[in-house]
């Protein structure tokens, strides 16, 4: 396959999570690429941990992994987002059901918030110091046509009977301010989800596999792949350090995977974000905040964070001060670039987003991109791709990744240890990677996208 499309940079702006780099951040297991191994996965971010902590998992005769990564170990999206291990159970939940029936639609909704107790389990059997922290997910809505077309939505579920709801807890504009704290919340929802530090968990799992005898090898970008496998089924990577055959190529390359397999051109597109961490002077304490959170400013509009247990908050979105504004995130892979109408729009945002915080004296710490893979349709690709037998992708998280890759990664790898088809994995169909997607012209990313600015909520 070519090598033309999205392709990591090697300077990114530093994240907050790779302040306290693990020792397998440069890691190289040996100093040349073997000639060739079982299964190469290219990616070491959580979709390439994930994958190479099931394959060793209860595994007596495991087969050889070579893991590839372009920078270093865990520098892409997973190290970049803000943190939040938080289920969609409801809000797009009304409008799926529309486009994909009812049990498709469940499926996915139960699917993602059964991630949460997944990874608490996956934590604290592998005893991962990741900070993870089971709380609840509070959404407050500030724009008053969208917390109507919420409210409806929320109440066609209801009537519907088809979702399971029982742990999503809905107040009302009368008391939703004083419940979630925000100023100005025209109503709150509120659910169990979770926070995690990404880039701890994810190099735990990675020195769980390397020293059971995966080779990682960072700073060793994959440059192509062979159009056809060879005779005896293995398929040619190419790398900017030597080539390596394979049988199994896993694709955990997110934004970057039309880089080396073009029919996902279109399909899974790069799209940068901007997130920041805030903190209080020194000596201060911050004031409580219960929950995590999203504020939505409007559709498709909105900022979220999570309070740490050190007091600072990572937030990020700011989505109000640049989405109208297409060449700032749509198709962009470049995250050593800032969002400049963004760069400064963190200043202030507690103090004027929440309840007690006006005084607080809280700053931005520290911002910075990172790069998403938006689906067109909106859903992952997990699965065999169609026509390329042994390779597999599980890329295109939409920036939700961390509630979907955990079990979509273990049920990838039941398939290939266990020879299960999609259907008999536990995967929700809309998932799979089938031939009718990879055709489709559909581009839900910018469906009703507007290029009109929404005007700044003034600041106090």
């Amino acid at each position: 396959m070519s090598s033309k499309g999205p392709t990591p940079v090697s300077d990114p702006t530093p994240s907050f999570w790779r302040t306290e780099l693990d020792e397998l951040d440069d890691h190289r297991s040996t100093p040349d690429l073997p000639s060739e191994c079982d299964i190469i996965i290219i990616g070491a971010g959580f979709a390439g941990a994930a994958l190479a902590h099931y394959i060793y998992e209860d595994n007596p005769s495991p087969p050889s992994v070579v893991i590839l990564e372009a920078r270093q170990a865990c520098s892409g999206a997973t190290a970049r987002n803000g943190g939040h291990l938080k289920p969609d159970t409801y809000l797009t939940l009304a409008k799926n059901v529309k486009k994909f029936g009812a049990r498709a639609s469940v499926d996915v909704a139960n699917f993602e918030a059964s991630q949460v107790y997944a990874m608490k389990e996956l934590v604290e059997k592998e005893k991962i110091d990741c900070e993870f922290t089971l709380t609840r997910a509070c959404d407050a809505t500030l724009d008053p046509g969208l917390a109507k077309e919420i409210e409806d939505a929320h109440v066609q579920l209801q009537n519907a009977g088809v979702a399971n709801l029982k742990d999503v807890q809905y107040t009302s504009r009368a008391d939703a301010e004083r419940v979630s704290g925000v100023k100005g919340a025209l109503n709150c929802f509120t659910f169990t989800a979770g926070h995690i530090w990404p880039y701890k968990m994810v190099m735990h799992l990675l020195r769980g596999v390397v020293a059971k005898g995966a080779n990682l090898q960072t700073h060793t970008p994959v440059t192509s792949i062979a159009e056809t496998a060879s005779a005896d089924g293995k398929w040619q990577v190419t790398t900017a350090r030597g080539s390596i055959k394979a049988k199994k190529i896993l694709y955990a390359t997110n934004a970057y995977t039309s880089h080396l397999a073009p029919q996902f051109k279109n399909k899974i597109v790069p799209v940068r974000g901007i997130c920041s961490r805030i903190v209080v002077p020194q000596g201060r304490n911050a004031p409580f905040l219960p929950n995590t959170y999203s504020i939505r400013h409007g559709p498709g509009l909105y900022d979220y964070l999570i309070p740490r247990n050190d007091g600072s908050i990572i937030v990020g979105g700011a989505k109000s001060q640049f989405w109208h504004d297409r060449k700032e995130w749509y198709g962009i892979y470049d995250d050593s670039k800032m969002i400049e109408p963004a760069r400064n729009y963190f200043d202030g945002l507690m103090q004027r987003t929440f309840l007690g915080w006006e005084d607080s004296g809280a700053y931005t710490d520290k911002v910075w991109t990172g790069i998403m893979a938006y689906s067109s349709d909106y859903m992952p690709y997990v699965g065999d791709i169609p026509d390329k037998p042994g390779q597999i992708v599980l890329a295109g998280f939409s920036g939700h990744g961390m509630p979907l890759i955990l079990l979509s990664a273990k049920a990838v790898v039941q398939m290939l240890r266990f020879g299960k088809s999609f259907g008999e994995s536990g995967l929700p169909s809309l998932f799979e990677v089938t031939k009718e997607r990879l055709a489709s012209t559909e581009n839900a990313i910018l469906e009703g996208h507007s290029e009109e600015p929404l005007v700044a909520r003034s600041k106090l």
